[in-house]
Order: C-alpha cells, then structure tokens, then sequence
C-alpha cells in the first residue's frame, strides 16, 4: 500500500475501524484503477458512501478544497517515459 503523504497513517486508522468493508473496497478500487492509469488515484472520505476514489487525470491536480479529505493515494502503473 502507498500511503499518502496528506495524512500519517495514525489518522488513518479510526477511518479504517469505522467501516473496513467500504475502506478496503475503496482500496481495491484504487489499485485496480492505477493499473490502467498514469495518475494517481486518491481515496478521499465522503459523506453518503463512506469512500470515493478519485483520479488524478479527472481534475489535473488535485483541488485544493479536496486535499483535507484524502486519507490515501496509489500512484499510476503506466508511463508515458522510458
């Protein structure tokens, strides 16, 4: 896993404790998208489900107003360069 330098992992924890079902799902997906992917996808908290997972390519740069509520990020598999 690749933790996001947004939040230390101590944070993480009670997140994960309050619903591990739809945080691991979430971190599925994550891992699942940047396979395929040449952005980083962040796994943000959200009110209705818990868990959204975002991908970096969707906004450019991550929003700022967005940044508070990443609790962990897996980076892209693809690259352009070599």
């Amino acid at each position: 896993m690749f933790a996001c330098s947004h939040v230390p992992h101590a944070a993480v924890a009670p997140a994960y404790a309050a619903d591990a079902s739809a945080w691991i799902s979430a971190l599925d997906k994550a891992h699942a998208r940047a396979l395929h992917s040449y952005f980083t996808q962040y796994i943000l908290t959200d009110e209705r489900s818990g868990y959204v997972v975002i991908d970096e390519g969707d906004y450019g740069a991550l929003p700022a107003h967005l940044e508070p509520r990443v609790i962990d990020a897996v980076p892209g598999q693809l690259s352009d360069e070599n």
